[in-house]
């Protein structure tokens, strides 16, 4: 398999157009099992690796950093790959519910996205982060499943000029090599971008956000902000946390033979969120028969859905199993044909984004 190397923005950043996402580590993958997924990977040709410091998923006080961790360890074990490799984390924005992270704070500060870094540099066991990304907003936007915004529900909190001079002190320091958002919009993706070239600081090189055929908020006008500012799409979830596999179009979420170790049947709080809607699951119900229909499998359609758009730099896949990632990896290079994508976006005219 041969992939071209896609540069990150204007940075100086160039990565494989397919990331290996690394989520489940340390929840679903134990380490033995992460470490040959890593393997698998960098012997496949891909040179980039996602994760975050609040990684594994779900979010748990017992998990956090696990993740960090297990890629550090492997990297330990295997010292010429570092050089090979883009790596990307994230700090976690404001705790969101969750009280390991910071104490509970409604904030995220200069001070503590310096201490985050330097947490997950430790806990990689390298010198350098290649992509250090802002995980969610400091501010109040909707996220992970809200649809609105209210005005009424914001806060004061560090300004998004704090939050770039703090990344500046990490870039002058040689400890991240460039910087980027995830879960943002397009006015947050234009005012870092903005603020950046006002100031002389760091300019933002990509947006991680969820991007797949249940959910193509992106092309709502964050599509053309990026565009026009060259920022590199990131796009996570491209199989929906499963609902575009096809594995639970007969059983269901939750019902006899819906596969309980996967990740929407295991985890109790996701089908609360958008990927365990209903309606999403309907959705992608329509799309899984439409790639039977054309000779795919559900997750070669989903991925070369995201694998062949303009819009996309890099698609992220989050796997289990080497298994697992074989089968994301040999998508590549797969087309969907014209008449194709006006079925699929016929399909989306009926049912929009049930999982945004």
């Amino acid at each position: 398999m041969t992939m071209k190397t896609i540069q990150l923005g204007q940075s100086d950043l160039h990565v494989t157009p397919i990331c290996l996402g690394t989520m489940t580590f340390g929840e679903q993958v134990d380490e033995p099992t992460a470490h040959a997924i890593l393997d698998r990977s960098l012997e496949r040709g891909v040179n980039f690796i996602d994760t975050a410091e609040m990684y594994a998923v779900p979010p748990r006080a017992e998990t956090f950093n696990a993740t960090e961790k297990i890629i550090g360890n492997w990297l330990a074990n295997n010292p010429t790959a570092r050089q090979k490799l883009v790596i990307a984390t994230k700090v976690a924005g404001p705790s969101r519910a969750m009280p390991w992270i910071r104490g509970g704070s409604p904030d995220l500060t200069g001070a503590d996205i310096v201490a985050a870094c330097e947490g997950s540099l430790k806990r990689l066991k390298t010198d350098v982060i290649d992509l250090y990304q802002i995980h969610w907003p400091v501010r109040n936007v909707p996220m992970f499943g809200g649809v609105y915004f209210d005005p009424a529900k914001d806060s004061n909190g560090t300004s998004i000029h704090a939050q770039l001079d703090a990344l500046q002190t990490l870039v002058k320091a040689g400890k991240v090599r460039a910087v980027g958002l995830s879960n943002e919009t397009p006015y947050g993706v234009h005012e870092f971008v903005r603020l950046a070239e006002q100031h002389g600081l760091p300019r933002v090189a990509t947006v991680q956000n969820a991007y797949c055929l249940l959910n193509r908020t992106y092309e709502n006008g964050l599509d053309e902000s990026c565009h026009r500012l060259g920022v590199s799409l990131l796009a996570y979830s491209p199989l929906a946390f499963g609902l575009l596999t096809g594995k639970y179009d007969e059983s269901g979420l939750t019902g006899p033979g819906a596969p309980m170790n996967a990740r929407i049947a295991k985890f109790e709080s996701t089908r609360k969120q958008r990927w365990g809607r209903p309606e999403a699951l309907a959705a992608a119900r329509r799309y899984n028969a439409l790639a039977i229909e054309n000779g795919m499998t559900p997750t070669q359609m989903a991925l070369a859905f995201c694998y062949t758009k303009w819009q996309v730099t890099s698609t992220i896949i989050g796997v289990t199993s080497v298994a697992q990632l074989d089968e994301d990896l040999n998508a590549w290079g797969t087309t969907l044909s014209p008449e194709l994508l006006k079925q699929i976006d016929a399909i989306r005219w009926d049912v929009r984004d049930p999982a945004l």
